[in-house]
């Protein structure tokens, strides 16, 4: 199989997932060995399919910011996906089996561009200017591959691993909150299940904002005014199950909470 039949082929596969709910084994077995740039033109393919169906490309998400978890699938930088409109969910509002496979949460800073960041060459000052505001975020990552047995090109093909996401509804200016050091608590019936900061975030979840920033504006699917970034884990990513609340607290940003249906 060549690598143009190979790409189709997985792509085909995780789009297939996405409608039956039906993980599949791991796919980086099809691709080249370390082959990013093949696990993202799966992901761009994908990209473009859902666009011409009619989703809405409203923002970014980064994967990979802790450099433990670089280090442990063999990778020296992040990776990223694309949010579509239908995977926003409000605050505390339920969301069903219908909707995720085998969903996991992380406790994020998302951002809301006020101004285009569509060139590599910037600098944090550039990003800083066009961040309207930060809100606090939990990502409900979810895997079309079986049991969660990613690697970095499974994971990178499967759209970052996406699901859904739940942004807070108190948009915070940038000068009122140090998001190195805000800390961060997620719970779930009152017990914390995931700790951390923002320095677990590449150092800063705003150095994160600036290599997607960069790396969007180098494959060609640069950040417009308006887009939310999901900048990345503060802390563990943890196990849910359905019946759950969990809620999210980030120093200076407020909580946000991601509610799982009953599942019967």
């Amino acid at each position: 199989m060549n690598k143009m039949d190979a790409i189709g082929r997985v792509a085909g596969q995780i789009f297939d997932v996405h409608k039956s709910r039906k993980p599949v084994a791991p796919i980086r077995e099809m691709l080249t060995a370390g082959a990013l740039d093949e696990a993202y033109a799966v992901q761009e393919t994908n990209t473009r399919r859902w666009l011409d169906e009619g989703r809405k490309l409203v923002g970014r998400k980064i994967g990979l910011t802790s450099l433990a978890v670089q280090k442990q699938l063999g990778v020296d930088q992040p990776d990223y996906g694309m949010l579509f409109d239908d995977m926003a969910v409000p605050d505390g509002w339920e969301m069903n089996a219908g909707q995720l496979i085998q969903p996991k949460v992380e406790a994020e800073v998302a951002f809301v561009l006020g101004r285009d960041l569509d060139s590599e060459q910037i600098t944090i000052a550039d990003v800083i200017r066009a961040v309207e505001f930060a809100l606090p975020a939990i990502e409900v990552v979810d895997s079309r591959i079986a049991d969660w047995k990613i690697g970095i090109l499974d994971t990178i093909a499967d759209n970052a691993s996406s699901g859904l996401y739940v942004l807070g509804c108190m948009p915070v200016k940038l000068d009122r909150v140090d998001l190195r050091l805000c800390g961060m608590v997620m719970e779930s019936a009152g017990e914390p299940i995931s700790v951390g900061s923002g320095a677990a975030c590449l150092g800063n979840p705003l150095s994160a904002a600036l290599w997607l920033a960069k790396t969007m504006a180098r494959v060609g699917r640069p950040l417009k005014a308006g887009d939310t970034i999901m900048s990345g884990a503060l802390g563990p990513m943890a196990a849910v199950k359905w019946g759950d609340v969990v809620e999210a607290r980030i120093e200076g940003l407020g909580s946000v909470r991601a509610a799982f249906a009953k599942n019967t």
